[in-house]
């Protein structure tokens, strides 16, 4: 019997794991389920380039439809799965017919997060995370108008930098004592907050909101007008599919290093697992291209028998107006934050986390060097003196102690 994959979720990590099966020589069909009805496409530049127009609607694509057609793979878009029958092994759609597969692959991704807010499902209230979402949203740009960004965290602050650039007039309300908190560190979300107010939006830290009403936001601060709404509170692992059908399933879809589930014909890969991370010795579950990336060729590395590709240190990154922020490793656990350059003026500096002079991470800002070098110094657990790490006359390739 020809054996066959059925991949479910259309994402980054779908299109590399088709990629990467047939680079490493898998003969056997391969059926993309996906429930929108684009073929798989980039979510990072929703809420920058695309949102902005300069970003044609093909560019999203991360192949074209040629390179599906070339491989032989089953597109089956706009197509929702209702269930899986571990038994049969076999994915049931939601008009009723069957998929039988050989090896599962659940890469179905996050979605955002909602929050039980009153007047959250108003019109002009708008969450962002598909191609739909952006073309909803975009259409209601104009300048002049009021935007009101629910969460300082990257996908609120992406899109409050886009609208303040295109004449909107943008208040950010965050929750939290800073933004972008769960990411960065207190120096990193200090700069983002000077960056945004130079560049017009009001920010606000430490701000509940408490109901969204016809045309403004009631806040603990008070009341904000509000032409739009947008709410950014995170995403959450899609994982529904897999708990319904007795997986194993904890902040998302539990993997091991093989990206294997709790049942061995099925794998899961992408922002919806959970995974053990050697490097950094804990459970995580890494929302990035990189981790898709990594985890879609480990996994077609697994189902064909090749040898597991490197571990890679996780790296993510951030563009707002005209700042690129690199962030690379995990900062957790860190007993040390060395800054190189000034983060109180300008707009390039760099934060090193190090735990007992062990580099951990890093967060980079517009300092392309320092983010690079910084990927080996950590997989290579190196040692840094934190003198040498201040005096920007130190070479970045001379950091290693």
């Amino acid at each position: 019997m020809l054996e066959s994959i059925v991949i479910v979720g259309a994402g980054q990590a779908a299109a590399q794991l088709i990629a990467s099966l047939a680079q490493d020589g898998f003969s056997g069909a391969v059926t993309l389920v996906g429930d929108e009805p684009y073929l798989p496409y980039q979510r990072p530049p929703l809420s920058k380039k695309f949102l902005a127009g300069e970003l044609a609607f093909d560019r999203l694509y991360v192949r074209p439809a040629a390179f599906y057609e070339k491989l032989g793979t089953r597109l089956m878009l706009g197509t929702t799965v209702a269930r899986i029958d571990r038994q049969d092994k076999a994915v049931l759609l939601s008009d009723g017919s069957r998929l039988p597969y050989s090896t599962l692959v659940l890469a179905t991704g996050s979605r955002a997060r909602t929050i039980p807010l009153p007047g959250a499902d108003r019109a002009g209230v708008f969450f962002l995370r598909t191609i739909a979402d952006v073309e909803a949203l975009r259409a209601k740009f104009e300048p002049g108008k009021s935007l009101v960004v629910v969460g300082g965290g990257y996908i609120g602050l992406e899109l409050a930098a886009v609208a303040a650039r295109q004449g909107l007039k943008v208040t950010v309300l965050e929750q939290a004592p800073r933004v972008m908190g769960r990411g960065v560190g207190p120096i990193v979300s200090r700069f983002y907050e000077r960056l945004h107010r130079e560049e017009g939006v009001d920010i606000r830290t430490g701000v509940a909101v408490r109901a969204i009403e016809p045309g403004r936001v009631v806040c603990t601060d008070g009341i904000h007008l509000a032409d739009l709404v947008l709410i950014g509170a995170g995403a959450m692992p899609n994982v529904e599919l897999a708990r319904d059908a007795g997986l194993a399933v904890e902040d998302g879809i539990t993997v091991d290093a093989q990206c294997r589930t709790s049942d061995p014909a099925i794998y899961a890969i992408g922002d919806c697992t959970v995974q053990h991370h050697a490097l950094f010795d804990r459970r995580l579950r890494l929302e990035s291209v990189h981790n898709a990336l990594e985890q879609g060729r480990i996994a077609a590395a697994a189902i064909t028998g090749k040898p597991a590709p490197a571990l890679q240190v996780p790296w993510f990154w951030s563009d707002q107006y005209d700042v690129k922020l690199q962030m690379v490793g995990l900062s957790a656990g860190h007993d040390e934050a060395v800054v190189r350059g000034n983060p109180d003026e300008g707009r390039s500096f760099a934060v090193f986390y190090l735990r007992q002079g062990t580099l951990l991470a890093v967060d980079a800002v517009n300092r392309a060097p320092e983010f690079m070098m910084s990927k080996q110094l950590i997989a290579e657990r190196a040692r840094l003196d934190p003198a040498r790490l201040r005096d920007e006359r130190v070479a970045v390739k001379d950091l290693k102690v």
